[in-house]
C-alpha cells in the first residue's frame, strides 16, 4: 500500500499521537493538518505535521484522511468528503462512537474506502500538549466497517507500527460495549467524587480520602469539553448503561436494610473473580499506571538516593504519594511508572540496593 500523504483533521490527544507516531516511524511520509491557526504553528514549529490545511477541502490531496475531531465535527467533514474520494483513497475516523458514521456510509455512494477506527487509549488532559508517540502501544483499536477488503488489511498492517492491536466489531454493538467499559464509568466516577465532596461541622470529607480513592476517581479530572459530544452522541446506551447499573446500587441498599449478608457476599466474590478476568496488558480510555510501595527511613536525603538511583537507570516515577509517615522513623511511599515493566525494574533494583519495597501489579 502506498502512502506518501496523509491529512489529519484534529490534532488534540489523538490525532496528535498518531502524527507523532507516524512521523516517528516514517519521517518521509508528509503530514498535513487541518485544525485551529494556533494549533497548526504548534504542530509545524515542532515538526509534528509538514503543512498546515486551512480549508478542509485540502485535505483531499491526500492518499490517507484521518478524522480525528469530536463526534459531530468529524460526521460533518466525513459528509463534505467520503463521497468525492478517489478510488486510491481511504477516510478513516478515530471517533469513540461509530454507528453515526456507518449510517452516514449507507447514505453516500463514495470510490473510495471509509474505515471506522477507535483506539481504546487517552489520558485525563487532551490537546496537541498531551499528545505522545506511544500512547497506542498495546492499546485494543475497534475496527468497524461495512465490507473488510485487501484494501483494510494493508492500512491495518501499515497502522500496526502505532502499538494498536485491532479487533473487528459491529459499530452497534461497539457503541453499546463501549457505553458499558468507558462512558459509564467515567459518568459513575464523576458522581461518586461529587457525592463524596460533603462538609459537616468543618470537615471537608474528601480531604480524608487516600489512595484507593483517587485511583477509583482518576476518570473524573476529564475535561467535559472533551466528553460532551461523545455522551450526546452514544446517549441512549449510556442512559440504558447507567439504569442497570442504578439496579446493581439498588440491589446493595435491599442487601443492607434487609441484612442479606450472604447475597452481598456473593456479589463481593463475582466481583472479584470478573475483575480478574480483566486481560492484564489491556489499555484502556485512559492510560494505567502501575505502582510499588517503599518505605522509606526518615533520615536526610533518603528520598534524593533513591529518585537518583531510578534516574540513573532511565526510571521515570510518574506520580508519588505519601501514604503513611510516623515522624523519626520513616514512612510508605507509592511510587507510579507507565508501564508494568518499568514498576518491575524499579522493584528489582531497590530491593538489591536494600529498600523495603512491595510490588503492586
Amino acid at each position: 500500500m502506498n502512502i506518501s500523504s496523509i491529512g489529519i483533521a484534529g490534532l488534540g490527544l489523538i490525532g496528535g499521537s498518531l502524527a507523532k507516531s507516524i512521523k516517528y516511524q516514517f519521517p518521509g511520509i508528509r503530514i498535513c493538518g487541518f485544525d485551529f491557526p494556533d494549533v497548526l504553528k504548534k504542530a509545524e514549529s515542532q515538526k509534528i505535521i509538514d503543512e498546515s490545511l486551512f480549508n478542509s477541502a485540502q485535505l483531499l490531496q491526500c492518499d490517507l484522511i484521518i478524522l480525528a475531531l469530536p463526534v459531530f465535527s468529524s460526521l460533518k467533514l466525513f459528509e463534505e468528503l467520503y463521497p468525492k474520494l478517489n478510488e486510491n483513497q481511504i477516510l478513516i475516523d478515530v471517533c469513540s462512537v461509530k454507528s453515526l458514521f456507518t449510517s452516514l456510509q449507507n447514505k453516500y455512494s463514495s470510490k473510495g474506502k471509509y474505515i471506522g477506527l477507535h483506539p481504546m487509549a487517552g489520558r485525563e488532559k487532551s490537546g496537541l500538549e498531551n499528545s505522545d508517540h506511544l500512547l497506542f502501544e498495546n492499546a485494543v483499536c475497534f475496527v468497524c466497517e461495512n465490507e473488510r477488503n485487501h484494501q483494510t488489511e494493508l492500512l491495518l498492517n501499515f497502522l500496526k507500527f502505532t502499538g494498536l492491536r485491532f479487533t473487528f466489531i459491529d459499530a452497534e454493538l461497539h457503541d453499546r460495549i463501549v457505553a458499558e467499559v468507558s462512558h459509564l464509568p467515567q459518568l459513575v466516577s464523576v458522581a461518586l467524587v461529587n457525592s463524596v465532596a460533603k462538609d459537616e461541622n468543618g470537615f471537608s470529607f474528601i480531604n480524608f480520602s487516600g489512595s484507593g480513592f483517587r485511583d477509583m476517581t482518576r476518570i473524573a479530572a476529564s475535561d467535559f469539553s472533551l466528553w460532551k459530544e461523545i455522551i450526546q452522541a452514544n446517549k441512549k446506551n449510556i442512559i440504558s448503561s447507567l439504569s442497570d447499573f442504578k439496579e446493581q446500587i439498588d440491589g446493595l441498599i435491599d442487601n443492607l436494610e434487609s441484612d442479606d449478608y450472604e447475597s452481598l457476599k456473593f456479589k463481593f466474590e463475582s466481583a472479584n473473580k470478573n475483575r480478574n478476568e480483566i486481560p492484564f496488558n489491556n489499555k484502556g480510555f485512559i492510560q494505567p499506571l502501575y505502582d510499588i510501595t517503599v518505605f522509606l527511613e526518615d533520615k536526610a536525603g533518603t528520598l534524593n538516593r533513591l529518585t537518583s538511583l531510578l534516574a540513573n537507570n532511565n526510571l521515570n516515577i510518574k506520580d508519588i504519594d505519601l501514604l503513611k509517615i510516623r515522624e523519626g522513623n520513616g514512612g510508605n511511599f507509592r511510587l507510579y511508572f507507565d508501564s508494568a515493566e518499568s514498576a518491575i525494574k524499579a522493584y528489582q533494583i531497590l530491593k538489591e540496593n536494600n529498600f523495603t519495597t512491595t510490588m503492586n501489579l
